[in-house]
């Protein structure tokens, strides 16, 4: 069986993930290069494996590790805590645990209320029929990770299409590497210019760590970048497009705007914009879902089929704004790997679909749902563009 399953437009997972989760729940799988594998798709044994970084590991370099897009280099880049194991991915993230505490994002709430204020006074200002992921769903995040780091926000275009040039598994390695090659020489000039004179933004704090070196912080910095604004860009974009495909779902919003908060998990469940999974090396003799697996074998944690098993979330398939113990989701995955920004996403999606529709309460699409274009070329899904008037 060969894997990534093709993707069909519209939210539903690939079919053959509720057949698996029945019948192979760890099923061997083919990559794209040939490379063999062992795809998960019970809620239980994805977020066992993602708990155990002792005998599952995120090293590229492990033996066995799959590889879902083209790579030039199999090792890790220093900084790069998303694809290291501890002790080292231990240092990192203790680097950066401060950043993102509740207290942290609380103080960084009005800020994202003023930037989403801007934006959406933009959008609303501007032409009709309007883009909402050029207008309102990607700068809103891209201007939030940019006031964290100390990035110009003039700059977003080249770091947004650079990074999304690094996430496209569509593209030959060499344009992927080239992409991230012109990320990581930007931010090195950043990380230059922050340790000779440092402002009040994040990476002028992690550089003011000795031990720190100039590589490890730029591997950070790119990681948080593009992690910073894509997923959430991309979520914002996906969850306006499910609200209103069913107009029910979104008038229930703008009549008790209190719903956002339950309404952002279960969108994030029912979408898992980490569509095609998380990859982890197996490091020692172990049993998944009745398989036997040991060192050198790899295996694919499907985040996407996990949030639809049925077994964990009664009816899957049904978007239930209020659907109880929907924050059960692994959308930002679980365990020491668990997406480091994860409060600041919930954040942005909860301000952003709040302003939306408290402001905007007659936002419509502006073409049939059918013609939506959906961007499945990348592990975090998205659309390339969605057309809303009002």
């Amino acid at each position: 069986m060969d894997y990534p399953f093709p993707r069909h437009p519209g939210f539903d997972p690939p079919a053959p993930f509720a057949e698996l989760r029945d019948t192979a729940p760890a099923c061997p799988v083919s990559l794209r290069h040939g490379q063999q594998a062992h795809l998960l798709t019970r809620y239980a044994d994805v977020r066992a494996v993602l708990r155990d970084h002792e005998r599952f590991g995120s090293d590229p370099g492990t033996p066995g590790f799959p590889q879902l897009r083209p790579v030039v280099d199999r090792k890790a880049a220093p900084g790069s805590f998303l694809v290291t194991d501890p002790p080292e991915h231990t240092r990192y993230r203790r680097m950066l645990t401060g950043e993102f505490t509740v207290r942290r994002m609380a103080a960084l709430e009005p800020h994202v209320e003023r930037i989403t204020r801007d934006r959406l006074t933009g959008l609303r200002t501007g032409p009709r029929p309007a883009d909402l992921v050029t207008g309102f769903a990607l700068p809103v995040p891209s201007d939030v990770i940019c006031l964290l780091l100390g990035v110009p926000v003039a700059d977003q275009e080249f770091f947004s299409t650079r990074s999304r040039a690094h996430l496209n598994r569509a593209l030959a390695a060499e344009q992927v590497q080239a992409a991230l090659d012109e990320l990581h020489a930007y931010v090195a000039d950043l990380v230059r210019t922050r340790r000779a004179e440092p402002r009040d933004d994040l990476v002028s704090r992690l550089v003011a760590d000795p031990a720190l070196t100039d590589e490890e912080a730029v591997g950070m910095t790119v990681l948080l970048l593009v992690g910073g604004h894509e997923t959430t860009a991309n979520s914002i974009a996906l969850s306006v497009l499910a609200l209103l495909r069913d107009r029910t779902r979104w008038e229930a919003l703008v009549a008790d705007p209190r719903l956002v908060d339950n309404a952002v998990e279960e969108l994030l469940r029912y979408l898992s914009p980490v569509h095609q999974g998380v990859v982890r090396a197996v490091r020692a003799d172990t049993e998944v879902a009745d398989r036997r697996l040991g060192p050198g074998d790899g295996v694919i944690a499907s985040l996407f089929a996990a949030n639809r098993d049925p077994a964990e979330f009664p009816d899957p398939d049904h978007l239930d704004l209020r659907r109880r113990r929907a924050k059960r989701h692994l959308a930002f995955g679980t365990g020491v790997h668990q997406c480091i920004g994860h409060l600041l996403a919930r954040l942005e999606m909860r301000v952003a679909l709040r302003a939306l529709v408290t402001d905007l309460p007659d936002l419509r699409l502006a073409v049939p749902f059918e013609d939506v274009e959906f961007r499945f070329d990348a592990p975090i899904y998205g659309l390339r563009a969605l057309p809303v008037t009002w």
